[in-house]
């Protein structure tokens, strides 16, 4: 078992997504230390791949960009080596979300290790179904890493299935379609989430679409945390190499609204 338990061991987690390296990895460094210093209790990492199918236009762009910045898988796990090293290492769990043909031509075993090695604590892959996820699992579990599910409104005749079995965290989707802000979220969550937790003890977070306080609270009322992404790209995109403090302060705001 991973370290990801310990993201909702005090109260409701807030769980920030990046997109690495954009607009570089320098950049995205200084993001990681800065949502951890302002209380982000899990840090959802993105590697950037460049046909990202399940991200809205937001989170597209920011993949395009840190590709174009040179951006690579070897040096995204080189940036993770240096912010779990050191005195100031960063010690809240972590977790890649990426899609399967990064890992797959990585190499599986060779990708899952690496993050292993370098400290991160769980990988998500929104493109592999429940009933396709047994060619990464076994590998995962061989080196500590728990790989999250999805359960999406959709799912609704498999969530026991995909509960039951589900590890690290649950990462519950709130909406229908692809990542992205968005002004109302119409979606009977707490139902949702009330059958995910009659089936699993494992924590459930919402994301897709969450980008406001208020989002964020009335989602808090039903899930044991809260993921945010495209808000936080949003104002990336708006800073570059100056977001690190305007993203930290949003990751505060956050976490103290969900407290």
């Amino acid at each position: 078992m991973s370290n990801i338990h310990k993201a909702f061991e005090n109260g409701k987690a807030f769980i920030p997504f990046i997109t690495c390296g954009d607009p570089d990895l320098e950049t995205t460094e200084a993001i990681v230390r800065a949502m951890e210093k302002a209380g982000a209790d899990l840090i959802e990492l993105g590697i950037p791949f460049s046909d990202p199918t399940a991200e809205g236009p937001v989170i597209q762009e920011a993949n395009i960009r840190a590709l174009s910045a040179g951006t690579t898988t070897d040096k995204v796990f080189d940036m993770v080596r240096t912010l779990r090293s050191g005195d100031d290492a960063v010690k809240v769990p972590m977790v890649f979300m990426t899609y399967a043909n990064v890992v797959f031509s990585y190499g599986s075993e060779r990708f899952i290790s690496t993050c292993a090695e370098i400290g991160i604590d769980g990988l998500i892959l929104p493109d592999i179904p429940y009933e396709e996820k047994g060619e990464f699992v076994d590998i995962t579990r061989k080196y500590g890493l728990d790989l999250v599910s999805l359960i999406a409104p959709t799912s609704e005749g498999r969530i026991c299935k995909i509960a039951s079995s589900a590890e690290g965290f649950i990462y519950v989707v709130s909406s229908l379609g692809v990542t992205g802000v968005r002004s109302n979220i119409t979606t009977d969550v707490g139902k949702l989430c009330g059958a995910i937790k009659a089936a699993s003890s494992v924590p459930c977070a919402i994301g897709f679409g969450i980008s406001t306080p208020e989002q964020a609270a009335a989602m808090a009322e039903h899930a044991d945390g809260v993921i945010v992404g495209s808000a936080i790209v949003k104002l990336i995109a708006a800073n570059g190499r100056n977001s690190a403090t305007v993203v930290g302060e949003f990751v505060k705001l956050m976490k103290e609204t969900i407290s």
